[in-house]
């Protein structure tokens, strides 16, 4: 894509709103602008970044087995009353009437849509185990949404639920989830350590809150200092009951808990081990049993002939929260550092001088080189200084930038820069273009 025409409003200045790192960072960028408190539009930059982030969390999500479906964004009142929950949820649920007065609200969850379908559809126990899941936008009334992304009001969701027969499957379900957490965050290059949580309106007796470590993060948190080591993807067979669970086993056996689940006596025992910093929720799974089949009359034939209430549990990770949590985790005093996995571009080229006829020419052929051999490019090709559009590409956190200007191709070589590291090296045309496209 050419950076002349493309739709990319990038400011010099930082809204004076603006509270943390990555809200700030994403409206200097270019990422998102707020239409009403705590709503956002996503500009085509921030755009490609959310669909590379939801693309991975699809893509683990089948591998653990899960089958994706789509619910919607509004819901039936009256399911809420099946459950219990209509009038428990309190202010944040944005409630709805229709034209034939109703009662709708808009979904900041859908544990009962789900289970509605799964009721009206299931019968026997030969149906079960299966995981659903749904990517969608939900919507919770937060009495002060700040932070941007980090806690607004309309936000992109990925929400999985489980129906096992028992309570042995639904917990092996719950560490099928619990596995394919870690691989996603692993993906997008973040450490995130599980925490036991609390189950808070969503209900149950076993819940892990995914913390990544931040500085300006909202909840204060607790570890071992195991967890700084980096992030790993782990290759498991998820119908391996005993496999799961050694590896579920093993990942909790290190001490990490969030403020209000915190045991002193563990923390004592670790000693200079333990660890104290702020962490930003990115992902939270839940067992809770037959909470919500029970009440709405969800049961299958079991296979001695007798009926049989499913357990279920839900899994939920912030899609549009996680892009926030990547910049609070990865970013410099220039601007956002993208890891390569979830980066809206991989290369962005920058024509030193776009007045200068055979600069022009080389940035345009290995523009046109890059894209042929499909690698993702940003092309600053603007009529503009080389410190502006350094700064440009520093903010908006491409990882590798491919510099050219007149007195390079003089010697017949071009700069590549890592944004990460900073480092940059001299190198030909051609090796740069095979190091970009390997």
């Amino acid at each position: 894509m050419r950076l002349s025409r493309y739709f990319l409003p990038v400011t010099k200045e930082t809204p004076a709103d603006a509270q943390i790192i990555s809200h700030k960072l994403m409206l200097r960028a270019g990422l998102i602008r707020q239409t009403a408190a705590g709503i956002y539009a996503w500009l085509p930059l921030g755009y490609r970044v959310l669909r590379k982030i939801e693309q991975i969390v699809r893509e683990e999500q089948d591998r653990a087995g899960a089958i994706e479906l789509l619910l919607p964004t509004i819901q039936s009142a009256d399911l809420w009353r099946q459950s219990g929950r209509y009038e428990d949820y309190g202010l944040e649920m944005l409630r709805i009437k229709d034209r034939h007065d109703r009662d709708m609200l808009f979904g900041p969850t859908a544990e009962e849509v789900i289970t509605s379908i799964f009721r009206d559809a299931v019968r026997s126990y030969r149906d079960l185990p299966r995981t659903l899941y749904n990517i969608q936008w939900k919507f919770r009334d937060e009495v002060r949404p700040r932070f941007g992304v980090m806690r607004g009001r309309e936000f992109l969701m990925k929400d999985a639920y489980s129906f096992d027969l028992d309570e042995a499957g639904a917990r092996h379900s719950y560490n099928r989830m619990f596995v394919a957490y870690l691989n996603t965050y692993a993906r997008m290059g973040l450490r995130a350590i599980p925490m036991q949580a609390d189950t808070g309106p969503i209900g149950g007796d076993l819940s892990h809150e995914f913390i990544v470590l931040a500085p300006t993060g909202e909840s204060e948190v607790f570890y071992h200092s195991n967890w700084e080591r980096p992030a790993e993807l782990s290759s498991v067979d998820f119908d391996d009951v005993d496999g799961l669970q050694r590896i579920v086993s093993g990942y909790t056996a290190d001490y990490a808990a969030t403020d209000e689940k915190r045991d002193e006596a563990r923390e004592t025992e670790i000693g200079d081990a333990l660890r104290r910093s702020r962490g930003v929720e990115v992902g939270h799974i839940f067992y809770f049993g037959t909470k919500y089949s029970a009440p709405m009359g969800l049961k299958v034939q079991g296979a001695d002939g007798g009926e049989v209430v499913p357990h279920m549990g839900s899994y939920g990770i912030g899609v549009s929260r996680l892009m926030g949590a990547i910049i609070e985790a990865s970013h410099d005093e220039n601007g956002i550092i993208w890891p390569e996995s979830v980066a809206p571009y991989k290369v962005g080229v920058i024509n030193m001088r776009a007045d200068d006829e055979k600069c022009t020419a080389a940035a345009d052929r290995i523009y046109g080189q890059l894209c042929d051999a499909g690698v993702e490019t940003l092309y600053d090709d603007r009529d503009e200084r080389g410190g502006a559009k350094f700064a440009t590409m520093d903010v908006l956190g491409i990882p590798w930038q491919l510099i050219i200007g007149p007195k390079g191709l003089e010697k017949g070589v071009v700069e590549l820069k890592n944004r990460a590291t900073g480092e940059r090296e001299e190198l030909s045309l051609e090796s740069a273009l095979a190091r970009l496209a390997g």
